[in-house]
């Protein structure tokens, strides 16, 4: 098995308004923590994208560009994690993994980090 590369999907209004730069999202996958225990200090974090705003209409083609714009890096994910403003948060939930599942060509994690506050989205 190669190295895994790991993109992050998170909800576009959050990572922009609440998380301010998703750290806790990246802190979760530098420590290995939480869903991220399960790789290995050679796994690479390749992204974090945005759903494209509610309702999730946008994350498909948002995959496929990264898709063209990483294809001469030759850099593609291996494993998609669906970030807690959306895997926890998000009244779109079911129908942006979903679409996520259909597209995305590798597995599909919801969760990220395990540093949430308590009513931090409230």
């Amino acid at each position: 098995m190669g190295k895994e590369k790991v993109l992050i999907i998170g909800c576009k209004t959050t990572m922009d308004d609440t998380c301010i730069g998703c750290s806790r999202c990246m802190v979760g996958f530098n420590r290995r923590v939480g869903e991220f225990e399960r790789y290995d200090k050679e796994a690479e974090l390749i992204g974090i994208m945005g759903c494209g705003d509610c309702p999730g209409v946008a994350i498909v083609p948002r995959m496929a560009l990264m898709k063209l714009w990483n294809s001469k890096l030759e850099e593609f994910p291996t494993k998609v994690h669906i970030a807690p403003c959306v895997a926890t948060h998000c009244e779109y939930k079911e129908t942006i993994v979903k679409k996520i599942k259909a597209k995305a060509g590798c597995e599909v994690i919801e969760g990220t980090h395990p540093f949430l506050p308590e009513n931090i989205f409230a």
